[in-house]
């Protein structure tokens, strides 16, 4: 099976008539990790409960492992991990308790020491849920997700409320999954999160996909940028005419899609100028960039795939 995770035309209309989903199509491979992101309201969790087969959809199709996970669920269900933006669980259980009794709800559950040792729990199995941080409450909805080894693994903002360190190690663990086989879909509202992780991504607005494509992609598509402070008495006016530039005063900012090639005639200019750039910066456009772009828009553009039809 190529596609283990397939949606088309997929719709979710709730009362009153609001389309949450309205028309989307997607497809992940497996072994794939894959970032589904929008700002709130944008329809991702509403898209996501679908693919988990929490709801039905209002129209189109879904299929996870060749099955509706929906009306399909005894197949499904055994075979995917769901970590959920919060977990609820037991307050007086401690950890160990908490993924004993999630394993026996489990079919073919990994070790609760193996799982624990996974997401770096392994020291606080007899620590109770109500004494745990944020980030350890996290930790643990990761294990009980990993709990039956799933070929798919849904992840629900799942490095909320961790520090630099441990968001680096789910990082590395999700990287590892997926090299394993596992297929991965993910939300996330950590821009740097979906630009290291992801081997694919779409960004919804609206309701839809308005632009999907690998990390690279997606950020090539926008422009580069040269921001620099000019010294007194040259104005922007003095560049060269084919460096296009937008000024605030001695601030200038220059918006490119050839980068190196800008930079160099700009260095070029102010060498033989003599004019030295204060507060020099270049760098390619970056995913943050182009999420605030589209999350910025009143109407919902046309669709983009900067992959072509996959």
């Amino acid at each position: 099976m190529t596609n283990v995770i397939e949606a088309d035309a997929l719709r979710r209309t709730y009362a009153g008539g609001f389309s949450a989903v309205d028309g989307i199509s997607l497809a992940v491979p497996r072994g794939e990790i894959f970032a589904l992101l929008g700002t709130n309201g944008a329809g991702k969790t509403s898209t996501v409960e679908l693919l988990e087969g929490l709801a039905a959809p209002s129209g189109g199709t879904v299929r996870v492992l060749g099955h509706d996970p929906y009306r399909e669920r005894a197949a499904v269900r055994p075979r995917i991990g769901i970590m959920l933006q919060e977990g609820g669980f037991p307050s007086d259980l401690t950890v160990t308790e908490t993924v004993r009794m999630w394993a026996g709800c489990t079919t073919a559950p990994r070790p609760t020491a193996e799982a624990l040792e996974a997401v770096g729990l392994a020291a606080r199995g007899k620590v109770r849920i109500k004494q745990l941080s944020g980030g350890e409450r996290r930790r643990l909805d990761l294990a009980l997700a990993l709990l039956g080894r799933p070929e798919v693994l849904f992840l629900d903002e799942p490095t909320t409320g961790l520090d630099a360190e441990g968001r680096r190690d789910t990082w590395d663990l999700v990287r590892s999954l997926r090299d394993d086989g596992t297929t991965v879909l993910l939300t996330t509202h950590y821009l740097e999160e979906a630009e290291s992780l992801a081997d694919r991504l779409a960004i919804m607005h609206g309701g839809r996909i308005v632009l999907s494509g690998t990390p690279a992609e997606v950020t090539a598509a926008r422009p580069a940028r040269i921001r620099f402070v000019l010294p007194d008495g040259i104005e922007p006016g003095h560049l060269p005419l084919d460096l296009r530039a937008a000024a605030d005063g001695r601030r200038v900012e220059i918006r490119t899609h050839a980068l190196q090639d800008d930079l160099a005639a700009l260095l070029a200019w102010a060498g033989d100028a003599g004019v030295r750039l204060d507060r020099l910066d270049a760098r390619s456009a970056s995913l943050e960039e182009a999420f605030l772009e589209i999350a910025s828009t009143v109407d919902t553009p046309a669709p983009t795939d900067l992959e072509g039809a996959r």
